[in-house]
């Protein structure tokens, strides 16, 4: 094994297993409530005498840009996946952004593999199993990538694993269900006694962190699971990071009821019906989560719109947070300038955007809306199971495998990040 170089950073071999998890949404409030409920003893032993810091993510703070984040250890202007749902500018099509042919850059499982470590990555969503998995070879039985969502059949990158449902003796779970993070862990746990990875990626998902806010019993169950699991890797002897793709925030007013600002129906009475194009990145098959309200949209304009004057008026709104061009926010934000269109908007903490009011199913939500996707969920959690000293004014979620290397190689942190 040797060190390796990929999107311009280098990562030091390890010599002993690497594990790097991503919790979904996880809103740094979530750890304080349950380590103040006694839930999480193994999180608490890490934060005191391992290391504890605030992370940022990438914007906006959805779940694909932040895991291809992490995945690359680059921001969106390099791997340029800069959201679940984008306006193809070449097919004219809304889509989603879950191909391998949108992903811009090599990951580090990939580059990991082929400098001769076995790589391991387990996903709740089969969304980001593809592009978690592009250039991952598996062929010879070094590599393993396979979802939760689709555990029950086999497919090509589950190598040696036939039938990860049967393989871990759990029932495959409801993408609608803390299950479906619980089977991550499990999975990740048994990858990492029988098959000893050097380095393995862990993604949950946000089911729980968007139906309860984190003072709920169900919000501490689901967290004292995750520490249970984190203990097993943890006296496994791996070097962890334990971070997550964005936070979460209530989006609702005191009555229950969903506070959005409808973009597509103010745009047509400003500009006419065809003059703009709000595209919600946040769109994904589940709608159940978010009603595909979120806190980031962005804006394609025909040629006859004024853009300054209508992005002025946008900045206007109440609930707004902020309005920029699509080049200002491509340099702000580091996101790729041709898939963000030409405006971006990003809401207020306690508002999300939406298109028009008929095109939202909110009779799917179950709960009260809590959502993400804007500067307000961009402080995330950054735990390292060893002691290392960490910059906090310029750390990010996606500094997550460097530092988990370097650590794997050295057994402590040595000097700051």
């Amino acid at each position: 094994m040797v060190e390796f170089t990929v999107n311009g950073r280098t990562y030091p071999a390890p010599q002993e297993p690497v594990v790097v998890v991503c919790l979904d949404g996880c809103e740094p409030e979530y750890l304080e409530r349950a380590i103040a409920a006694g839930a999480m003893p193994t999180v608490e032993q890490m934060m005191c005498e391992g290391t504890f810091a605030l992370a940022r993510s990438a914007i906006p703070s959805f779940t694909n840009p932040n895991n291809l984040s992490i995945a690359t250890g680059a921001p969106p202007s390099v791997h340029g996946i800069s959201g679940n749902f984008f306006h193809d500018s070449e097919s004219g099509e809304e889509v989603m952004m879950n191909d391998v042919r949108f992903l811009r850059a090599p990951t580090i499982f990939a580059a990991a593999r082929e400098s001769g470590l076995r790589v391991a990555v387990v996903t709740a969503k089969d969304k980001l199993r593809a592009l978690l998995g592009a250039g991952l070879d598996c062929s010879s039985g070094q590599a393993w990538c396979f979802s939760a969502e689709r555990s029950g059949s086999t497919t090509k990158l589950a190598n040696g694993i036939a039938d990860a449902a049967t393989w871990t003796g759990l029932p495959v779970p409801d993408v609608y269900s803390a299950d479906l993070s619980e089977f991550v862990f499990a999975s990740g746990t048994k990858l990492l006694r029988e098959y000893s990875p050097d380095l393995m990626y862990l993604s949950t998902t946000d089911y729980v962190q968007h139906k309860y806010s984190p003072e709920e019993s169900e919000a501490i169950e689901f967290c004292a699971m995750v520490d249970r699991y984190l203990n097993e890797l943890d006296s496994a002897g791996a070097a962890i990071v334990v971070t997550a793709d964005h936070g979460m925030k209530p989006k609702h007013g005191r009555d229950g009821a969903p506070i959005v600002v409808y973009l597509q129906d103010i745009l047509d009475v400003w500009l006419g019906v065809g003059a703009a194009r709000v595209i919600l990145p946040i769109t994904d098959p589940y709608v159940v989560h978010h009603g595909s309200l979120g806190s980031f949209a962005t804006i394609n304009f025909s040629p006859s719109v004024d853009p300054e004057r209508t992005i002025a008026g946008l900045a206007s709104l109440s609930g707004v947070d902020i309005a920029i061009g699509g080049n200002e926010a491509a340099r702000r934000f580091e996101l790729p300038p041709d898939r963000i269109g030409d405006a971006v908007v990003i809401s207020a903490e306690n508002t999300v955007l939406g298109t028009s009011e008929d095109r939202h199913q909110l009779d799917a939500l179950d709960a009260p809306l809590r959502s993400h996707g804007g500067l307000s969920e961009q402080v995330v959690p950054f735990i390292v199971n060893r002691q290392i000293n960490l910059e906090e004014a310029g750390l990010r979620n996606f500094d997550a495998f460097q530092i988990a290397a370097r650590v794997a190689q050295t057994g402590v942190g040595d000097g700051k990040f």
